[in-house]
């Protein structure tokens, strides 16, 4: 026997009138429970909803486009029912919520029969871009998969205090600036006001769109998620502890992807509120009148950029001679030399050697021969690097080796030294970066189902979403020098571009390094605006073994900065035009 019900909307929260985006079923469909029916998109997150039991789909109430809330009818279901069975079936059910990460529940039991079990083909540990992405990889490859994330929001440090939170604030950081640089073009606008909490839920908005995007993504491929801390208990098995309880995992095959936290100075006073890491910045409590960045780094100038356009006065110190240590000096010089002018101070090959939390601010004390004794400030922000979360989670009790510094090794398809258990992202080692570990999350995975997979990119893009950003790929001048490598290069600076020009936007710069006897592209290397967007075909030409005739020859489209690669293989090739450059002999 059948029966129908209707399917409505379930709890969705505080959300109403939430738009519907998509349709997932059609009149005469087979569900089972839990198949999606539709997906509804509000301000904060996407969601998925369910089917709350297995039927034929009969008529679909809402179409794309229409607003529901909760209790809005979305189809009737023709469902079975046991002939002879006593049980009423309700005329209307609302369709099961699930919450964005779900608590383990008990499937076999061990030899405690307190202590909930499960058994998964593939557990992994860590829910951020290299730990979704190896889930989703091996489910999309017919296994049965575990993932188990710390927090209770998919997206790891990436997606919830990290990238994404610093580009959408970097994002406002640079249109106020830029909206103040247009003066000198004729446009002058009133200083803007800043509304903090309007800001704070601008960057929570992206966020929640994305980590919402995840757990519909999970639930799709029907990957179970549990919240908990995971520690390795055995070769096979792990103990999530979670709020009020614990659940034991058996596994046949893991990826760790665990991370990487903070590196922190020992010392300083970490229980005062205006000592901040990177995720304290992000929180955006306030804005201080000065702050004081401790690491000239990547992230350290990133939130300095931020405060700075927001009216903090900035004061950076980095212990070497140089701003992002590692990155070619004629690519950091335009980002210094801007800075310079914005920043209170920047002090270099110098070093705090005490923070003392006082009333009216944190009085730092400082060495370096450019330096102060010692300057008080609203806020320290501390951001000196990260360190990965090897030693933290019980894996030599795995058997999985894990070095002083907290890494663990892994060879080309991301094995560790036990042959079943993997390990991707931060955890593995530098550079300790999103894009790196999505790529090794997808090795892992496929070696997993079987195939022979293995990871042997060439070359790995960094970048600066600094104003201006830089970016390089492949083999650096510092690198090259340090290593008695032979090299050449074509600079192509960006006071001669148009595109450049026009957007008030002249101290660029592109360079490509090349091999001096086979042309080969080795390295490029851009400081401009989006120099980010423009690094990627830089690093296909390396992939691809282009020399510079290859990047030369390539038509790009005009007026814009990525004819900046192109103009600088015209310089190798001697073929340069909109600069005098001959070639060299």
């Amino acid at each position: 026997m059948s029966q129908k019900v209707t399917v409505s909307v379930p709890n969705i929260g505080e959300a109403t009138d939430v738009e519907v985006i998509e349709v997932l079923v059609a009149k005469g469909d087979s569900v089972e429970a839990e198949d999606s029916l539709i997906t509804l998109e509000s301000d904060k997150a996407s969601m998925e909803i369910p089917a709350p039991e297995a039927g034929v789909v009969g008529d679909v109430f809402v179409k794309v486009g229409d607003k529901v809330s909760e209790g809005t009818a979305i189809l009737s279901l023709d469902v079975q029912t046991t002939s002879g069975t006593t049980e009423k079936v309700p005329e209307e059910t609302s369709a099961p919520t699930s919450p964005p990460v779900s608590s383990a529940t008990s499937s076999t039991h061990g030899d405690d029969d307190n202590v909930p079990n499960e058994r998964v083909e593939v557990l992994v540990i860590g829910g951020g871009p290299g730990g979704y992405t190896a889930a989703f990889r091996a489910a999309d490859l017919g296994k049965d998969v575990v993932l188990v994330e710390r927090y209770d929001q998919l997206g790891g440090v990436c997606l919830n205090v990290g990238c994404i939170p610093s580009k959408a604030l970097l994002h406002v950081a640079h249109t106020i600036e830029e909206a103040a640089e247009l003066a000198d073009s004729g446009v002058a606008f009133n200083t803007p006001e800043i509304d903090l909490d309007k800001l704070r839920q601008h960057k929570e908005k992206v966020v929640g769109q994305l980590t919402g995007g995840l757990v519909a993504l999970a639930k799709k491929r029907k990957v179970r998620v549990i919240q908990g801390r995971a520690t390795l208990i055995s070769a096979h098995s792990v103990s999530v502890e979670q709020e009020d309880e614990s659940t034991v995992i058996h596994f046949e095959q893991a990826i760790i992807a665990a991370g990487s936290h903070s590196t922190l100075i020992p010392g300083f006073p970490y229980d005062d509120p205006r000592l901040i890491d990177s995720t304290g910045a992000l929180a955006l409590q306030d804005i201080p009148k000065r702050m004081l960045v401790i690491g000239g780094g990547i992230i350290g100038l990133e939130m300095a950029n931020v405060y700075s356009a927001l009216g903090t006065s900035v004061t950076v110190v980095e212990l070497a001679n140089s701003l992002i240590p590692g990155c070619d000096p004629d690519l950091v010089k335009p980002l210094q030399r801007r800075i310079n002018a914005q920043y209170e101070n920047i002090f270099l090959q110098s070093k705090v050697t005490r923070i003392e939390p006082e009333e009216h601010g944190l009085k730092v004390w400082f060495e370096g021969d450019k330096t102060p004794e010692h300057d008080t400030f609203d806020r320290v922000l501390l951001a000196v690097g990260r360190r990965p979360n090897g030693l933290s989670m019980g894996a030599e009790v795995g058997g999985v080796h894990v070095n002083d510094q907290g890494f663990i090794p892994v060879d080309r398809q991301q094995r560790t030294n036990v042959p079943h258990i993997f390990a991707v992202g931060d955890i593995v080692g530098q550079p300790m970066l999103a894009h790196k570990a999505t790529h090794e999350a997808k090795v892992a995975a496929e070696v997993i189902a079987g195939h022979k997979a293995f990871f042997d990119a060439r070359v790995i893009p960094s970048v600066a979403y600094t104003q201006p950003e830089i970016a390089w790929v492949g083999l650096t001048e510092t690198q090259a020098k340090a290593e008695g490598q032979a090299y050449e290069k074509a600079s192509f600076p960006w006071a001669a571009s148009g595109r450049s020009l026009s957007m008030g936007r002249k101290e660029g710069m592109t360079k490509v390094l090349y091999d001096p006897e086979t042309r080969v592209v080795l390295g490029v290397g851009i400081v401009g605006s989006q120099a980010g967007e423009l690094i990627a075909e830089a690093a296909l030409a390396i992939e691809m073994g282009a020399d510079t005739e290859d990047l030369a020859l390539t038509i790009h489209p005009h007026p814009t900065l990525s004819e900046t690669i192109n103009f600088s293989a015209e310089v190798a090739e001697g073929s340069v035009t909109d600069i005098y450059a001959p070639k060299k002999k």
